[in-house]
């Protein structure tokens, strides 16, 4: 009967379009996320597994990560299949050999401004001794900035333990001769021990130095001065030695503009090229970055509230991101 026929018809494209969605939906499966331990990463992870989740239907997992370990792992093993942000001057050699074996693409640069590293101090040290703006001045002065544990020595306080940066302040510690200079090199354990050594001084006014990066939470809400290290930068000599560990024989060297890119597996890319391409258009500039650090660090927020925060107040950028329909489920899960 016309009715009945009818009926079957109905029911047979409900089905199928089900089946359609539903193919759609595992087309993108399980993504692997590395969470980094810096706000900056936090919030692109939290972002990124938002967007993934809600707008293209991905079982998104967080893992823990560190830019040495997560590289190597993405390398190695092909897992995670994300690293929202890998500082590539430290990782250079590493991700460009990934890339020529075919085990990792990059999907492209997260930070549009680019990210800056170097050796800081705070700038109540340089209005009240406006010599201190280079490695040579500072290295004369170490009673400016006393150790804890020896206050006859000077102390640089250095990278995060796990990170790549850890390896290029050892070396030029030693190429500027920081040690001869009456210095020690202070293990801050960790990305909160690096911050609240920074915050403890600034609230006392004392001195310090160390290794610190932009874009970040810390130098919104403290006054830094970056130390101009007094020679220029030498691509060759960082990839023979300043970047490498255990040199024997570091050189002096500038810190490089860092190129701060998102990678991916392989994998990944052929498995969910949709996400692959989400990945390649999704930056911001430095500016958001830090709005949304500021906004972390004075309302306590996780990575999880910024990332909805960011979704609801900078609509304009991350809609250029996806298509017009994945944005439409983006904003519908907000």
């Amino acid at each position: 009967m016309p009715t009945s026929n009818h009926a079957y018809l109905v029911v047979f494209l409900l089905v199928a379009m089900t089946t359609i969605a539903n193919t759609a939906h595992a087309s993108c499966g399980r993504v692997t996320i590395a969470r980094m331990n810096w706000a900056s990463a936090e919030l692109a992870t939290s972002v990124d597994k938002f967007i993934l989740e809600e707008g293209y239907g991905c079982r998104v997992e967080l893992v823990p990560g560190d830019t040495m370990p997560t590289a190597t792992s993405m390398s190695e093993k092909g897992e995670p299949d994300i690293a929202p942000e890998i500082w590539m001057t430290s990782l250079r050699e590493v991700i460009a050999k990934a890339v020529d074996e075919g085990r990792i693409k990059i999907a492209g640069e997260i930070l549009t401004d680019g990210g800056q590293e170097g050796w800081w101090i705070p700038q109540y040290m340089v209005d009240k001794h406006p010599e201190l703006t280079t490695i040579e001045a500072v290295l004369k002065r170490p009673d400016l900035f006393p150790s804890k544990a020896n206050a006859m020595r000077g102390a640089l306080h250095g990278c995060p333990s796990g990170w790549n940066c850890q390896i290029i302040t050892k070396n030029l510690f030693k190429a500027f001769g920081f040690a001869e200079a009456g210095f020690d090199l202070i293990d801050t354990g960790s990305a909160t021990g690096l911050d609240g050594s920074i915050a403890k001084a600034y609230n006392r006014q004392q001195g310090w130095l160390g290794y610190y990066w932009a874009p970040t939470a810390i130098l919104s809400k403290y006054k830094m001065y970056r130390l101009k290290m007094g020679v220029p930068h030498d691509p060759k000599e960082w990839d023979r030695c300043t970047g490498q560990d255990f040199c024997d024989d570091p050189r002096k060297n500038d810190w490089a503009r860092s190129v701060v890119m998102t990678v991916t597996s392989s994998a990944l890319s052929k498995r969910a090229p949709q996400v692959f391409e989400y990945l390649s258009k999704r930056s911001w500039p430095n500016s958001v970055v830090n709005s949304m650090l500021s906004y972390m660090e004075k309302s306590q927020a996780d990575g999880t509230e910024a990332a909805e925060k960011f979704l609801r107040d900078y609509e304009r950028i991350w809609r250029k991101w996806m298509p017009a329909e994945v944005a439409k489920k983006v904003k519908a899960g907000l």
